[in-house]
């Protein structure tokens, strides 16, 4: 066969293989099978680290692994060597030999026939995809002395009692479109090469078609569908369930790549696999699909993958990914411990300004420990067990605290992703995070109806019969307390310090939000470091108006409120609504994003007498969410007169890890002045915002640029170098959730790699200058944005700015695109009086072009970070006379 025709097959990977059978139905027969094997590409005098056996599904052939032969073969000893590739034709597919009707338990015993002939001596490792997947494994279980890992895309290996299989399947299963559809035309292969996302190139489309050009040569496609266990009357069902079970017994590491846009192996195969292999790292390639192999770099993921879990010297390994336990926090107080040690306290411990009626609902500290342990219960009655993820989608407040607490106690996993990421992340990040139970209001359970979101269902009002049934709805919250005071108190389940505690999704605003999972003693660990570094304590009355704090008010012992407000959206709160909730509780401590500040200082107008009062008596006020700069702090120093002005530096994945108050970023302005020579610098400026040292028991580090503006640098605490900025501490995350690739290019030697870019100064802190994705890339070397925006922030009539790049890599140009005040009309190239004014204060970057738009456009659950990435892209459609909306 001339490989040539086939693009991505190097030279000399075609090959054939003549097997004898040892199959019941043809025992003793010789086949001819065709395999792409790597051997030839690896030198002589080089051993394989392993070999990677290659199993394609229905219809494709080995083609569908071509990526990895040469990728494989050219890994150096630094990667752990090369590793062979044999990607096989099954008998009736591809080029091997068309020889009749085959059984799952055939093609087992069919693959490890060719594994014998070949000589195969281990280790190996399956891949597997499609019916590749559970062919694959079920060699894997026959040969644990040769197995050393396995790895998965989109494929099954059990269907659940009482569903369905897929409706392709079934579809193709139908005896009026069975044959027609599978083996007289090339209907099911066109459909299944439809699937990629986004389309074949015609070249490889017609490489994976040239096998089946002809009917007498697809006849393995049709016996593939007409194998599918659809029943128990399905001849290859007891087949499939003794390899389903045999999966639960492999011990090697395993991996499992997804395509969750896969209209036939949905995510519902995927949550079965991990459990039958809870051990394995898994990642879900977001708009990837059946083919994912096609869709995302499955090949780059996996190679990596060998060269971290089957590297050639495992002890080096364990202890470079052992180095995180050298800041766990050993002294771990679970968050409940608070509600334990406060069963009897009548005082108030949480408001609920959103409760029914015009009064706020309150709770004492006694009421809410008895309403945690009847939820408790109450969902253990209905279900409920240890590790089970909950989707809680329920607004802040008193339902929502109770449930946060109750599922911790329980040992269960709390996942939170609220509405501000919009229709389609939070669809995403729910489908994702595979939640066993959903709780929620009624809009969040018509989304989990609609989008077939998975979990029972339970929810927090009640429901009429015709909608309950509508949504699928199990339970109330009212009928999950009942159940909860009939429940015998008894002995309760104790979640371990290192159990699995929540997933916490991100703000999505660079990307599609990622769940970051957190352990129960580095849930521990952040509720201290909030403690110590603000002196946080029983007696503190905390205005909660930035939800990841409303998670640990109870925890600190402090009595805790949120305010009227959406607050998936920040910008709703008001100066009024943010009074009345200081009130409620006469607080001493607020914690706000950057964006709710900025409408609370908008809104100040309607405050009356008492409510400033309410204002004026709150010592700690708190702005998280984004880096902010000293206007901003000095603007709401006016409200709040009596208050220590804080602006912790964090993320989902660590929170806190620095910490700056307002004379701290005046201080820390003054010395930037001081150490450029200009004396008369604006308050705040620097390269880039100053956000203060790092926390109690947080580290943090930077990794340089290179000259092309890639973070390769060692970890160092250098002053005055840019690059990645690294954080340590105890209370950074696990994991990310189901996002392997994502967590290994995040986890670097002990560090977090934050992706956001900036440098030290000379007395240790932190200045944050822009986002790893958003550094300019040009010819005179790496720019970060932070600081020309500031500088361009000065200039009179400019509300907002963003400094993006345009071009390739390494000659890019910068451009400046701006939000005007009083806003501009149109979008498109700003007056010449901006540009020029703009090009003044910033004469070290030669503009390319400066731009306005209406508004600048920011992620949509904090609505303080500018997207940069799509004002790029808007810019560069400009710039080439394109006609493009803006952002």
């Amino acid at each position: 066969m001339v490989t040539s025709a086939w693009p991505g097959v190097p030279e000399g990977c075609s090959r054939y293989l003549p097997v004898v059978s040892s199959a019941a139905v043809d025992a003793g027969t010789t086949h001819r099978w065709h395999l792409l094997d790597n051997a030839a590409l690896i030198p002589d005098d080089v051993t394989p680290a392993g070999t990677l056996l290659c199993v394609h599904g229905n219809p494709t052939w080995g083609y569908l692994w071509r990526s990895l032969l040469e990728a494989a073969a050219r890994r150096t000893a630094s990667d752990g060597g090369p590793w062979r590739v044999i990607a096989v034709d099954q008998l009736d597919m591809g080029f091997s030999a068309r020889i009749g009707a085959r059984r799952l338990a055939d093609r087992v015993t069919d693959l490890g026939d060719l594994t014998d002939a070949l000589g195969l001596t281990g280790p190996v490792v399956t891949v597997g995809h499609d019916w590749g997947g559970s062919i694959s494994l079920g060699w894997a279980v026959d040969h644990p002395d040769l197995l050393a890992g396995v790895v998965l895309t989109n494929t099954a290996v059990h269907q659940p009692a009482g569903e369905s299989i897929p409706w392709p399947l079934r579809l193709a299963l139908h005896p009026a479109i069975h044959r027609p559809g599978t083996v007289s035309t090339t209907a099911f292969l066109d459909i299944t090469l439809g699937l990629a996302r986004p389309a074949l190139d015609p070249a490889v489309r017609r490489a994976y078609r040239t096998p089946y050009r002809h009917a007498r040569r697809r006849g393995g496609v049709g016996q593939f569908v007409a194998d599918i266990p659809v029943d128990a009357s399905t001849p290859s069902l007891p087949e499939l369930d003794r390899i389903a079970e045999g999966v639960r017994c492999l011990d090697v590491p395993a991996l499992m790549l997804w395509g969750p846009e896969d209209p036939i192996f949905s995510d519902r195969y995927l949550r079965d696999l991990i459990d039958r292999l809870p051990h394995a790292d898994v990642h879900r390639f977001e708009d990837a699909g059946h083919l994912v192999t096609e869709d995302a770099p499955v090949a780059a993921t996996l190679l990596g993958w060998l060269g971290e879990r089957l590297p050639a010297d495992r002890a080096d390994t364990d202890q470079l990914r052992g180095s995180r336990l050298t800041l766990a926090d050993r002294d771990h107080r679970p968050l409940w411990a608070t509600l334990d040690d406060r069963a009897a306290d009548t005082t108030t411990a949480v408001v609920d300004m959103a409760g029914p009626g015009s009064e706020p609902l309150r709770l004492g500290w006694d009421e809410l420990a008895a309403r945690v342990d009847r939820l408790r219960r109450g969902l253990t009655a209905v279900g409920v067990r240890p590790g089970h993820r909950i989707s809680l989608l329920v607004p802040p407040g008193i339902d929502l605290t109770c449930l946060i607490y109750a599922g911790l106690r329980l040992g269960a996993v709390i996942v939170v992703a609220d509405a501000g990421l919009g229709a389609r992340g939070l669809s995403r990040a729910v489908r994702g995070a595979g939640p066993d139970w959903v709780i929620g209001i009624e809009r969040a359970l018509i989304a989990a109806r609609v989008f077939g979101w998975p979990g029972r269902r339970i929810a927090v009002r009640g429901l009429d019969r015709i909608t309950r049934r509508v949504l699928d709805v199990d339970h109330t919250l009212a009928e999950v307390l009942a159940h909860g005071d009939a429940a015998p108190v008894g002995a309760q389940h104790e979640p371990r310090a290192d159990d699995p505690a929540a997933i916490l999704f991100t703000s999505g605003s660079t990307g599609p939000a990622k769940g970051v999972a957190y352990t129960h003693r580095q849930l521990s660990a952040m509720c201290r470091a909030v403690s110590t570094t603000y002196g946080l304590a029983p007696g503190t009355a905390l205005v909660a108006a930035f939800a990841p704090f409303a998670l640990l008010g109870p925890a600190l012992g402090a009595t805790s409120v949120s305010p009227a407000m959406d607050v998936t959206a920040p910008a709703t709160l008001t100066a009024t609504a943010l009074a009345d909730a200081a009130a409620a509780v006469d607080a001493t401590a607020v914690f706000a994003s950057p964006a709710a500040l900025v409408n609370v200082l908008a809104t100040a107008d309607a405050l009356d007498a008492s409510q400033c009062e309410a204002l004026g008596r709150i010592d700690l006020l708190l702005s998280a969410g984004a880096p902010i700069g000293e206007p901003l702090l000095a603007a709401v120093s006016a409200l709040v007169p009596r208050a220590r002005l804080h602006t912790p530096y964090g993320m989902t994945e660590a929170l806190p890890v620095t910490d700056i108050d307002l004379p701290g970023i005046r201080a820390a302005a003054a010395d930037a002045a001081a150490a450029s020579g200009s004396a008369g610098a604006v308050a705040g400026a620097g390269n880039g915002v100053c956000v203060g040292a790092p926390v109690p028991g947080a580290h943090v580090a930077i990794s340089a640029f290179d000259a092309d503006g890639s973070a390769v640098g060692d970890p160092s605490g250098a002053p005055a170098v840019s690059g990645e900025i690294l954080v340590a501490a105890p209370h950074v995350k696990d994991h990310y959730d189901r996002l392997y690739r994502t967590e290994a290019a995040a986890f670097d030697r002990g560090w977090h790699r934050t992706g956001d870019v900036g440098h030290l100064d000379a007395a240790g802190r932190l200045w944050v200058e822009g986002r790893l994705q958003h550094v300019l890339r040009t010819s005179g070397g790496p720019v970060t944005p932070v600081d020309a925006e500031q500088r361009m922030a000065t200039v009179d009539g400019v509300a907002r700015t963003a400094l993006v790049g345009v071009g390739p890599d390494g000659s890019q140009v910068a451009v400046a695109v701006v939000e005007t005040d009083p806003g501009a009309r149109t979008d498109g190239p700003a007056p010449r009086g901006v540009t020029e004014a703009l090009r003044s204060v910033v004469p070290d970057l030669d503009l390319a072009a400066v731009l306005q738009v209406r508004r600048l456009p920011t992620d949509i659950r904090h609505n303080s970070k500018v997207d940069r990435s799509a004002l790029a892209a808007w810019a560069t459609g400009v710039l080439a006379g394109k006609r493009v909306s803006a952002p």
